[in-house]
């Protein structure tokens, strides 16, 4: 197949993700919101105790719904604001996308070859998609760093933020300041996001079109099963993938000021730190909006997807 399987899903990740880049933001927006900031290397006030009306000023915000997080974000900075970073996602879906669905479209065209062009079992299916998602992931974690720091940025202080003009400035910016390292920065974490994200969804997708079909007869591949095979596709993608992406969100956009220690020593801390902090729900912050996101973006991923196939069906490359 070749470069083939590449380019579509490539193609098709970009429409998705420029499609739903305002969800994403707002899922990441919401996934920061309430993070402990890292404190000032010495504190002398604190060795004296709050007034109780002090402690009261410092209890945490309530925590705003997506559709509140939405409007606060158009008021704070225009409709531009929901486009921030949008840059960086086209690169990342180019880069990570394009990598994981051509590579899982490959492994299982030659596992299906292999078994004598049976439908692979759904084990099989899931096996390709984190394989695929794992080397994906791996070459596209400069883009997906760029993209949550822009994305974050609007919520900092104007003295704080980093102003980064597009993804190629995130990304040489991230280089030159904090080392070539840094853009690898919770590396880990992406893969394991990815490769769960991938599997669930691809694997899924597939699974529910061919139970569809089975029932429906090949007649039936049309968009209402492209839609609905989706759908269902995207919703066990986010409900799997949510507490780790959560996790991800904080590691990547943590700052380490000179002569202290990071927030975070890793993803294993972030997550103690976040749920003893905040409880162990934080860890699904941003749920709603990640599943508000994730499902149109699997829609729009996979029936884009089927058209891309469809138009390029007679071309071999």
């Amino acid at each position: 197949m070749g470069l083939k399987g590449f380019v579509e899903g490539g193609a098709a990740s970009v429409v998705a993700g420029c499609s739903t880049h305002p969800l994403d933001l707002i899922k990441v927006r919401m996934q920061l919101h309430g993070e402990v900031p890292p404190a000032p290397a010495m504190r002398f006030a604190l060795v004296f105790p709050f007034p109780q009306h002090h402690q009261d000023l410092l209890q945490p915000a309530r925590k705003p719904g997506p559709i509140a997080m939405g409007a606060q974000i158009l008021r704070a900075e225009g409709p531009t604001g929901l486009l921030s970073g949008v840059s960086a996602t086209v690169l990342r879906q180019a880069v990570y996308s394009s990598t994981s669905m051509g590579l899982y479209d490959t492994i299982k065209r030659r596992w299906e070859r292999e078994s004598g062009g049976a439908a692979l079992p759904l084990h099989r299916k899931i096996a390709a998609g984190l394989v695929a998602g794992g080397v994906g992931s791996t070459v596209g974690n400069p883009a997906d760093v760029a993209m949550v720091r822009m994305q974050a940025d609007g919520r900092l202080p104007a003295a704080e933020r980093r102003n980064y003009r597009s993804v190629a400035h995130a990304i040489a910016r991230i280089a030159r300041d904090e080392g070539v390292r840094s853009l690898w920065r919770g590396s880990s974490l992406t893969v394991n996001r990815a490769m769960i994200v991938t599997a669930s969804q691809l694997a899924t997708y597939d699974q529910a079109k061919e139970a569809i079909l089975s029932r429906r007869g090949p007649g039936g591949d049309g968009l209402a099963t492209h839609v609905a095979a989706s759908f269902t596709a995207g919703l066990v993608a986010a409900a799997a993938s949510s507490p780790v992406d959560c996790v991800k969100t904080r590691v990547m956009n943590m700052k380490v000021q000179p002569g202290c220690p990071p927030p975070y020593a890793g993803a294993i801390d972030c997550a103690i730190k976040t749920v003893r902090s905040e409880g162990a729900l934080a860890l699904y912050k941003g749920f709603i909006p990640t599943v508000t996101r994730q499902g149109p973006f699997t829609v729009v991923l996979f029936v884009t997807l089927e058209q891309v196939r469809k138009l390029l069906k007679d071309f071999d490359f």
